[in-house]
Formats: C-alpha cells, structure tokens, sequence
C-alpha cells in the first residue's frame, strides 16, 4: 500500500456497520412475528395507517437530509472521508436526521405492522447504532474538523 491508500482508509469513521444494513433486523424481526405473533396495539385501533404515517414521516426525513449532500459534494456513504459539516436543513436542528428517520420509521413499522418483534429490535438497533456508527462518526469529525465540529456539536443535539 502506497502512502495515500493508507491516509485514505483512516480519513473515515470506522463504523461497525454500514447503517442502510441494520434495516435487515427489522425485516427479520418481522418476519419472527410470523413464527410467534406478538401484537401490541388493540384490534380495532388503525394501527396500519398511523404507523405508516409516522413511517412515512421518518422516511421523508431521512431523505430530505440525504439530499443535503450533493449540495456540498459530500457522500453519506460512512466509508468515505468527510469534506465538510453539513449544517442545513434537518442537520441544523439533529446532527443525525437520517438515522433519526431510521429510529422514527422502524416505530412506525412496529405500529403499522402491530408487532413487539420490531420494538424489541431497538434494543439490538439502538447500541449498534449510538456506539458503533455515531460515537465513530462523532470522534472521526471532532479529530478531522477540531472546533468547527466541536461548537456545531454545541448548537446542535443528537437527535432533537
């Protein structure tokens, strides 16, 4: 490996998983709800259009930040090196709107689909998720943009 192969594969966050791939958890957990149902919501609520509603609003917000990238020449891909802080749109009121329309929308799968399964995959999505993706991509941005990261850290929460 010459000297820019190896500045490149540190110059990323090093997370355990790309997050696009933790969707897999909840189709599987789903998919236990048909082994072993475990409904949560009563019978006769409408559960499938209020849970796809709010899916509906996290995937919207999850694509309205995904769409903030090209704007500044930036790939989300978390195996790739970081330009610069995107502070727009969603990003200046959750420094992770697209994972936050992750968590919304797999609360709204759970209702939609009226299924415990998906709600005890949080316990697995949520840990993989803050320590093994944000906690990398935070401590990556803080070493690579020091203070510009570190005081939009300050104006903007994690989530909201």
């Amino acid at each position: 490996m010459n000297d820019d192969t190896i500045m490149d594969l540190e110059d990323r966050a090093h997370v355990v998983i790309r997050p696009p791939l933790l969707w897999f958890l909840v189709v599987a957990s789903w998919g236990l709800d048909w082994l072993v149902a475990l409904p949560f919501v009563p019978a006769p609520w409408p559960n499938i259009w209020i849970g796809s509603g709010i899916f509906a609003a996290g995937f919207l917000l999850a694509l309205w930040a995904f769409k903030q990238f090209p704007s500044f020449r930036e790939d989300v891909d978390t195996h790739t090196p970081s330009t610069v802080i995107i502070e727009s749109g969603p990003f200046s009121v959750s420094r992770n709107p697209i994972y936050l329309g992750m968590l919304i929308g797999i609360l709204g799968a759970a209702i939609a689909a009226n299924t415990l399964w998906i709600l005890l995959a949080l316990v697995v999505w949520y840990p993989v998720m803050r320590w093994g993706v944000i906690a990398r991509e935070e401590a990556y941005l803080e070493r690579k943009f020091g203070e510009t990261y570190l005081a939009y850290k300050r104006r903007v929460r994690r989530w909201i």
